[in-house]
């Protein structure tokens, strides 16, 4: 199974009041890997970069004035995409970003059924908890000591990892069962399970202390000075 794991950087938070993606990072995973395959743009947004936007992921429009716009490169990211699942962390602002940029270079929008939402998640999974990327990073344990500054690659590389966790973590194939009593193997798990029947039976060894071990034991404590669990008073 293929799913790409995206994050966006932009001018603000609303792509209809003229706010503009300016950097998108993608990350592939098959099975739940990283493959190493990854998609990384910059985008001259064709408008001024405000400072709060700025001070968030260090874009500046003096940066961005000679990078490429969105219609130049829209063919490489939709090749990219093809037709995975896309993971993003609040996937509904990302999802409105790209797709306003679409509409912009005459583009079908990104199906809404493709979105998986991270922070929906961590909302089932953590209740009540914080759920933005730097908090569930710290919950799970991810390293995000080299996160300065917001950047799109780098976002969707830690929540690559972050959704390997959430999902069942990279031994996704064993995992206690509801009621706690029984623990399930993969399916793949099954064909070294099934090898078993070819070995030869082999007697159990045996665990029980013999009587010689016994009677040293009891040698042993009777000479312990004032044991703890030996009432003393």
């Amino acid at each position: 199974m293929r799913e790409i794991i995206f994050d966006t950087e932009t001018t603000g938070f609303d792509p209809r009041s003229g706010d503009r993606l300016v950097e998108i990072g993608c990350v592939e995973l098959v099975d739940r890997r990283e493959t190493g395959v990854t998609f990384h743009a910059y985008f001259n947004p064709e408008r001024d970069m405000p400072a709060a936007a700025e001070a968030v992921h260090g874009l500046s429009i003096q940066f961005l004035s000679d990078k490429p716009l969105f219609a130049t490169r829209v063919d490489e990211l939709m090749e990219f995409l093809g037709d995975a699942p896309l993971v993003a962390h609040n996937a509904a602002f990302d999802f409105g970003f790209v797709n306003a940029e679409l509409a912009r270079a005459g583009r079908p929008a990104l199906d809404m059924t493709r979105m998986c939402c991270t922070v929906q998640m961590a909302r089932k999974l953590h209740p009540g908890a914080k759920h933005s990327l730097d908090a569930l990073c710290t919950r799970y344990g991810i390293d995000r000591s080299h996160r300065v500054k917001h950047g799109a690659l780098l976002d969707a590389e830690l929540l690559a990892h972050l959704y390997i966790e959430m999902t069942g973590g990279r031994q996704i194939g064993l995992g206690l069962a509801a009621s706690g009593a029984s623990i399930t193997v993969s399916n793949a798990a099954a064909p070294a399970a099934s090898r078993g029947a070819d070995r030869p039976f082999r007697e159990p060894r045996p665990h029980m202390a013999s009587a010689a071990e016994l009677a040293r034991h009891a040698e042993f404590v009777a000479g312990l000075n004032q044991p703890l669990w030996l009432d003393t008073v």
